[in-house]
């Protein structure tokens, strides 16, 4: 009841400032020339105010909604999957000195090494007007003593429900770097006892990244699929920035031939 009150009461004040200020406006022409400068002193100062909302309006309101999972799928996809990280803020969204096997929102685990960590992370509200993921993820890596950094991305339990070998995998990301890199991502499935991987090289030239995964060329056991993931494998990433600002994967049968 107390708010009901108290929003009627900001609806009546907002009423009574507009025809306050519409009345004003219509005898303008008509005021003194000291009546018009009180009047514009206050016009002045009011629509400071009102710009500083509107500014802050707009840019609120153009950015991806958080935990958006809205992205571009072919029309026979069966699954499709944006990861927390890129969907939903984190409650610690940044990560210094990062060691390995650190965990990033339940779904992604970064894996290196090094025997002195200088590699830090950070989750960034998207702001760009292109970008349709809420929120983006930043690697900077300095020094770097180890051998291999990869970021670990686990797969639900329902992109590996049905899968068959007439299915493809198609990985989306849109990746900004500082210097060029090469950058490699693997699908893991385990079936049974045993892990079928397939390899594709990220082509970086692209502004949107896309490839697949094409399970008719692999030893899948369709009867025995457990688990799957993905891993982004960075090489030689030692001073170095890298911005993934979206990931995103899908699932599709592949064209008979």
């Amino acid at each position: 009841m107390v708010e009901i009150r108290s929003a009627m009461l900001d609806w009546l004040i907002y009423r009574g400032g507009l025809r306050r200020w519409r009345r004003a406006a219509r005898r303008a022409p008509r005021m003194s020339p000291a009546q018009l400068r009180a009047e514009r002193g206050r016009a002045r100062r009011l629509r400071h105010w009102l710009n500083e909302l509107i500014s802050v309006a707009d840019t609120r309101l153009a950015l991806p909604v958080i935990g958006s999972n809205a992205f571009p799928k072919p029309h026979n996809a069966d699954w499709a999957w944006r990861p927390r990280l890129w969907r939903e803020p984190l409650e610690s969204p940044g990560m210094a000195s990062v060691e390995s096997r650190a965990e990033l929102g339940g779904e992604a685990r970064l894996f290196h090494d090094c025997r002195h960590s200088e590699l830090s992370l950070r989750q960034l509200r998207n702001l760009r007007e292109a970008d349709l993921a809420p929120f983006g993820l930043r690697m900077d890596v300095f020094a770097f003593d180890g051998s291999f950094l990869s970021l670990v991305l686990d797969l639900p339990p329902d992109a590996v429900q049905g899968l068959t070998r007439r299915h493809l995998i198609r990985l989306s990301t849109i990746v900004e770097l500082e210097k060029p890199l090469e950058i490699f991502a693997r699908l893991n499935v385990r079936h049974g006892p045993n892990t079928e991987q397939i390899v594709r090289e990220l082509p970086l030239d692209a502004d949107e990244i896309v490839v697949e995964f094409d399970l008719a060329y692999s030893n899948l056991n369709e009867k025995r699929v457990e688990h799957a993931w993905i891993d982004l494998i960075f090489e030689n990433p030692q001073m170095s920035q890298v911005v993934l600002r979206d990931l995103t994967l899908c699932r599709l049968p592949r064209a008979d031939v």
